[in-house]
């Protein structure tokens, strides 16, 4: 098995467990706050990371340069603006489904793969990532009975536009992230993302805490007060990340976007068993889709 695989499922596995605080957290401090701990609690982790590669397992500490500074940047950028969205979509639809709408990220993480670095994936890849996204839509419709103007509600209502705007956010920083850490190379591939997320969670708790500080500066104490469970967002948050950016380092942002969907099935479990929410069998059979389609992408890919 390529080591990006397993990479990407833990990946997967803290992200899950990352959104699921963040949900609870969204009611003691809102959208923006919300946001805001998955980066400013998430630095110290990642600069840790960082540290132990360099003195414990002597990997070099690369030069910055303007490719990685920009390209960082802008993931930055377009991450919070991708969370923000997706703690938004908590306030519309169940803890599942409001995370399901955001799961189109691959193909749009697939399109500005190939816009931006040219890469290209297997006609195989392309249909289990469209099975993957058949899934996801049966899952974004359980919940609604399946006239026509239900379904077209549900398709083209304010959370779908919001899920798919958040998911075309994640998959822009993806190819971003992907950018910063290849421009890194000759410092080895644990280091490359660890340096290339330490500067984009840096970059992103600068801007965070500025906005929050000018138009929210409630929200920002109450992060802070809520520092006992938001600090288990950030370390979570900053486990996710780095098998995120390593795999993507390792791996075609469209194949490790796509085999990250099986983040829903664990959505689906804590949904079930901590936020004891009832799952209907569209959902359940939409989720064995996306099972489906992430086995062919390990396969396949």
């Amino acid at each position: 098995m390529e080591l990006w695989i397993p990479i990407t499922v833990a990946a997967a596995f803290c992200q899950n467990l990352r959104t699921a605080m963040q949900k609870h957290l969204k009611g003691q401090l809102g959208t923006t706050g919300a946001t805001f701990v998955r980066f400013g609690y998430g630095l110290p982790f990642a600069v840790l990371y960082a540290l132990v590669l360099h003195f414990v397992f002597g990997f070099p500490v690369p030069s910055l340069n303007t490719t990685m500074l920009i390209a960082g940047a802008l993931g930055g950028l377009a991450q919070i603006l991708g969370t923000f969205l997706l703690v938004y979509l908590f306030s519309f639809r169940n803890f599942a489904v409001g995370t399901a709408y955001s799961k189109t990220e691959p193909i749009q993480a697939a399109l500005f793969g190939f816009l931006v670095l040219g890469e290209h994936i297997s006609l195989s890849v392309s249909i289990c990532i469209l099975i993957g996204i058949v899934g996801v839509v049966m899952i974004s419709l359980a919940r609604v009975p399946l006239t026509v103007s239900a379904v077209r509600s549900s398709l083209a209502g304010r959370p779908a536009l919001i899920g798919l705007a958040s998911a075309a956010f994640f998959g822009a920083s993806a190819v971003a992230y992907r950018t910063a850490s290849l421009s890194l190379e000759g410092t080895g591939v644990p280091m490359q993302a660890a340096c290339a997320l330490v500067f984009a969670t840096f970059f992103q708790t600068i801007v965070m805490v500025s906005w929050m500080s000018l138009r929210d500066p409630d929200q920002l104490k109450a992060s802070l007060k809520a520092w006992r469970t938001a600090v288990w967002v950030g370390a979570s948050g900053v486990a996710g990340s780095i098998g995120w950016f390593t795999a993507m380092t390792l791996q075609n942002v469209a194949y490790v976007r796509a085999l990250a969907q099986i983040e829903l099935v664990f959505t689906f479990l804590v949904s079930w068993l901590v936020f004891k929410e009832i799952i209907s069998r569209s959902e359940i059979f939409g989720c064995l889709m996306i099972v489906a389609a992430v086995v062919g992408i390990i396969l396949l890919g």
